[in-house]
């Protein structure tokens, strides 16, 4: 006896697959669930109602219609809950190659200790995914560290995950972030520069770059003459300066504050007409400082001189 085929599809406007039945002409389920992984039955739309009609299922086994199975395309039958699932699946699984599209960026390390090595980093990091590269940023002529680096993994998913997390990494909490030259277009650029404010009289600029450059490489520290509870630190390095906006940081037992320092170009302009004098009322600084006691001249010529304005908080 030549072996019959029915022709079953997921759906009618898909193109049929042929399934094989058994000797006695029926198909049995598992027959089926093997093509059509789920199936719980079949359906077939009839010829002379042109409505659909239910294959009947015994016990595991699908028996043909009264005229026999034809040539008719069968439809596959699947429960309602497994049906959402799969759709389901199958919608997890496109954000997943979605995502899977993402390239991967180099990401810096911010605030790392000075002893962290670029396999400790390595062996941190791997627990979180495959990582592509690793790097700790020295001083040419010192080989030292300067307190970041950098790190890539393969998978674009571990990035994310490694972003939304601080991490403490030889006993020291650090930051992983997209670099600011990754920032987009449209995103202004970022000083390097925190103004330090709750400074004490006792310490010096060379303490003050010391302490700093445990988040990163310093390049400058400058304290105002006479003192004025304040100072400015300028690292190599934007997105460290950034991270410690806003923080607390305690100072030879003194809690110092630390924010942002606009520079001036960025808002000179608002601040100031072209005579060099605020855009709001005309006065100038030398006539802002001369309205507060113990500020003189000196100072006021120092605050023009210099490339960042106090913020708005402290003037």
């Amino acid at each position: 006896m030549a072996e019959l085929y029915i022709r079953v599809a997921e759906d009618e406007n898909e193109e049929p697959m042929e399934i094989p039945s058994e000797d006695d002409g029926t198909v049995l389920l598992s027959t089926v669930a093997a093509q059509f992984p789920g199936a719980c039955g079949l359906r077939y739309r009839s010829p002379v109602s042109q409505c659909m009609r239910g294959v009947r299922l015994v016990e595991g086994v699908l028996h043909a219609p009264e005229n026999g199975w034809g040539n008719l395309v069968y439809i596959v039958n699947y429960p309602k809950d497994n049906k959402r699932k799969m759709d389901e699946i199958d919608a997890s699984s496109a954000v997943k190659i979605k995502r899977g599209d993402q390239k991967t960026s180099d990401l810096i390390v911010l605030g790392l200790p000075w002893k962290t090595s670029e396999q400790d980093l390595k062996d941190y990091f791997s627990t979180f995914g495959e990582v592509i590269m690793v790097q700790v940023k020295r001083d040419v002529k010192t080989g030292n560290s300067k307190g970041f680096g950098f790190v890539r993994f393969t998978d674009y998913e571990a990035q994310v995950k490694v972003m939304s997390q601080r991490h403490m990494i030889d006993g020291r909490w650090c930051d992983c972030k997209l670099p600011n030259s990754k920032q987009g277009p449209d995103e202004p650029m970022r000083s390097r520069k925190v103004f330090v404010g709750r400074c004490t009289e006792d310490m010096t600029a060379e303490e003050l770059r010391q302490f700093f450059m445990q988040y990163g490489e310093v390049t400058d520290v400058f304290i105002p003459k006479p003192f004025r509870a304040f100072a400015f630190v300028t690292f190599a390095d934007d997105q460290v300066a950034q991270s410690l906006c806003g923080e607390d940081l305690i100072i030879k037992g003194v809690s110092v504050h630390i924010s942002n320092a606009e520079p001036k170009h960025n808002n000179s302009r608002q601040m100031m007409d072209r005579g060099g004098r605020f855009g709001n009322g005309g006065f100038g600084v030398h006539h802002l400082f001369s309205n507060f006691p113990g500020r003189s001249p000196s100072l006021a010529a120092m605050f023009e001189r210099s490339q960042y304005q106090f913020p708005s908080s402290h003037v």
